[in-house]
Formats: C-alpha cells, structure tokens, sequence
C-alpha cells in the first residue's frame, strides 16, 4: 500500500458533501473546549505561575515542569499509536474522546491545591496532575482529528482546520478575558483587567486567582463539548473486543511500511521536530517573560490576550492558504515566521533588545508593557502568534490528505506520536541547559534548534495535488 501516489493522482475520497452545520459547529467547538488547557495553564497563566510562586525559584520551577512536560511527551508518543489503532478495530470514537475528557477535567481540578510555597509533596501532585491532564489532552485530540476527514469533502479540510484552530483561539481569548478581567487582580490596583473589583472574593496572598484557572478551564472544557458529543456523527459501534490482535497486527504492519512510504516518512519526522520546538514556545514563552520583566498575572493576562487576538487572524488566514496553495508550503512558510519571532524574543533581556541595543529597564510598578523592552518582546511574541494557529492546522490537514481513510485514526495516533516521540527532547534540553548555565535565554535558545531542523525535514515531502484547489508540490 502506497501513501505517496503520483502527484496528479486524486486524493482518496472520504465523503461527498458537507456534515449538516451542526455537526461542523460541534466538532469546531473541540478546539474551543480544549484551549483554556493551553492557554489559560500551558502557557500564560498557571506554568508561570508555578514556576515563580509554587516553587520559589524560576530556574528550579522552569527546570521541574520541563521535566514534568518530557514524561508526558514520552508517555503520549508511546500511547497515541496504539489507541489509535485500536479505535480503527473497535469502531466508534466518541466514547474514547469521553473518556480523555474525564481524566483532563480531573487533572485541571487539581491545580487548584498549588499552593505559594507549597511542600514537596503538593508539588509533585501537581506536577503529575500536569502530566496526566496533558496526555489526556492529546490523547482525546487524536480521536476528534480522525473524525475531521469524514465531515467535509477533502478540497475542504483545509478551511475546516483553520476555522478549528482560529475558534480555539477565540475561545482561549474569551477564557483568558474572563479570567483576567473578572477574576484576577493587578497587586498594584487591586483591580481586574477592565478596572473592576475581581467577580469573587478571593485571597490574593494564598493566590487563589493563578490557581482558580484549573478549575475554570475543567469547567469550561465539560460544557463546551456538550455539543461535540450531541450532534456530531459517529462510526457505528461493532461487536469485536477493544483490546484485538488484527487491530494491534495492522498498527505493526503499518509501522513496518512506513519506512516505504516515502512523503509520510518525511512529514512525521519533520513534524516531531518542529512541533517540539513550537510546544516548548507555548510552555516557556510566558515563563521567559515573566523571568525578564516579572510579570505578575495581570501582565501575563494581557499579554495572552494580545497574542491570542494576533493568533485568530492567523488561523483564519492559514486556512484559506492552506486550501489555495497547500499545506506543505504553509507549513514551511509559518515555521520561517517562528524561528524569526523566537529569536526575536531571544534578543531581549531586561535592559537590551536585539541582543545590544540599550533601553530603559522595566520601572516596578510601572504600567503593563509600558517599556520599550517589553513592547519589543510583545512584537516578536506576535509574530510567532500568527504563524503557530498556521503551522498546527496546516500539519492536520497534510496528514489527513497523505493517510488512507480506513486508517484514518491510526494514522492521526501517529500524528501525534510525530508531536510527542521527540517532545521530551525541547524541555528535556531546555531543563537541562538552563540548569547547567543557570540562563534562562540560554535554555531557550534550543528551541531554534528543534524548529531549523523541521524545516529541513519537511523539504522532501511531496503533498497530493487537489485539483479543485489548483494547488501543487
């Protein structure tokens, strides 16, 4: 079997017209659930959070969750293959995506214990309610992805990805706006985002705020997939066993072929590196700015919001290109835009920007971004805004494209193991050189590794021509 047909050849078909809107808007709304995870603790809210507060030391707290993060990358690359295989055995995907939805929802209610200061133990709870949310975050991703292709035709799934990641975004935007304009409070005013007393009433010295957003994104995740599980569609359920050789016997013969397969090959290699080095700007970037400029929650709120804003535009746009000129080129043309606006972020320190130009240090008690050093990191930080929504959902329609229907699931398992086999080498180098050198630019810096090398990788791949969208290699 052949995942690399000649390049006129048509992609295989999965359906012929559009699901009802309904069950389109359900399965957007996956994205718009899931986002508080990222936003609201991944990146700009909690991870901070914890690594200045909970654990009093930044380079021990950056160090201690880029740990945390590389054991939940290696158990997600040793899972999404076979979950997904063993979803294209036993038939129906939504009770899987339940299922992940619980153990996330459980892991976010348990951040609200990280307490300032907290003992060792509270730590590790923490770090391991992390871990789990984080797998079963991704692990429900791989189901909702493979249901993508059989709800719109393929010269489609490029907008259809896009509207996704730019809803997501939208819903991170709204969550982050919630949470910085009601609940959490600028220590030098006492007041929200929007200057209001915070919605509830909550003890700012056992920063009960920072902690509140696990909670919050748990809640919010369970009602916003209500939809998702109401109206979209499903494969019909089948009387096999879940656990089954033929399903585990194909997931081998597909991992013995694809050394064969040459596009396939390529693009998960490339995708493991890349998205490693654009998963470490997520979880380090708030981190690295808060550690410059000592952003409080109220800073790293309004940065969210800006930068989330900036991602939409991205996302929609990416969509549309994606669909016009293809996936691959999107990809590769996003990943030029990260390494720029990386090392942009890279080359700003409390009193330099560009590595060497002076500037005036951030005043204490000054307004949010109020410095030019800050307002030089907030335009680098929008520029990998727009490309990352680009990049990720431009990466979900080329695997959809390149890997056949009836295997669909396993192959999004792959997918995701291409974004986790390698996802404990980003923090796992980020850890351990910001450790050893006691730099926190220093750890960062390896970040342009992992994002040079996925450009190199995706240059052989050679994507399926779609000749409704008048695109080619």
């Amino acid at each position: 079997m052949s995942l690399s047909p000649p390049a006129a050849a048509a992609l295989p078909a999965t359906v012929e017209k559009s699901a009802p809107v309904r069950a389109l808007a359900g399965w957007v709304l996956v994205d718009w659930a899931l986002q508080p995870y990222y936003t609201l603790v991944l990146t700009f809210l909690f991870a901070p959070y914890f690594t200045s507060t909970v654990v009093d030391d930044p380079v021990r707290g950056q160090a201690l969750w880029g740990y945390a993060a590389a054991v939940a990358g290696v158990l997600i690359a040793v899972g999404s293959p076979l979950l997904g295989a063993l979803a294209d055995g036993g038939g129906r995907r939504k009770p899987w995506v339940a299922l992940f939805a619980s153990i996330l929802a459980a892991g976010l209610g348990t951040l609200w214990w990280a307490e300032p200061g907290a003992e060792t133990a509270t730590v590790l709870l923490v770090l391991a309610a992390f871990v789990a949310a984080t797998m079963a975050a991704e692990f429900a991703t791989v189901f909702t992805n493979a249901i993508m292709p059989t709800l719109v035709p393929p010269s489609r799934l490029g907008r259809l990805s896009g509207i996704g990641w730019a809803t997501g975004y939208v819903g991170g935007l709204v969550s982050i706006a919630v949470v910085a304009g009601l609940l959490v409070t600028n220590p030098a005013t006492g007041r929200t985002l929007l200057g209001l007393e915070p919605l509830l009433a909550l003890d700012t010295a056992q920063r009960e705020g920072d902690r509140l957003v696990g909670p919050f994104a748990a809640a919010w995740l369970l009602a916003f997939l209500i939809p998702f599980f109401l109206f979209v569609p499903d494969r019909r359920p089948t009387d096999v066993p879940l656990v089954r050789k033929p399903a585990l016997t194909g997931l081998a013969e597909t991992l013995r072929a694809l050394p064969g397969q040459r596009d396939m090959l390529w693009f998960l290699i490339a995708r493991a590196l890349y998205t490693d080095g654009l998963s470490a700007i997520f979880v380090f970037g708030g981190i690295y700015g808060t550690a410059v400029f000592e952003w409080q929650s109220f800073e790293r709120g309004v940065f969210g919001i800006v930068l989330i804003t900036v991602g939409v535009a991205g996302a929609v746009l990416g969509g549309a290109l994606d669909d016009r000129f293809g996936a691959k080129r999107v990809v590769m043309g996003a990943l030029v835009l990260l390494m720029a606006g990386c090392l942009g972020i890279l080359s700003v320190s409390s009193g330099h920007v560009l590595f060497t130009v002076p500037v005036d240090a951030k005043a204490p008690g000054s307004q949010p971004f109020s410095s030019p050093g800050e307002l030089v990191f907030l335009a680098f930080a929008c520029l990998v805004a727009i490309a990352a929504a680009p990049n990720q959902a431009a990466s979900r329609t080329l695997l959809a494209r390149l890997a056949p229907p009836e295997r669909m699931t396993q192959f999004f398992g792959l997918f995701a193991f291409s974004g986790k086999v390698t996802a404990f080498l980003a923090p796992l180098s980020i850890a351990a050189v910001t450790a050893f050198s006691g730099s926190l630019r220093a750890g960062m810096a390896m970040i342009l590794v992992f994002l040079l090398a996925g450009f190199v990788g995706m240059l052989p791949v050679r994507e399926k021509r779609l000749a409704r969208a008048g695109y080619g290699n």
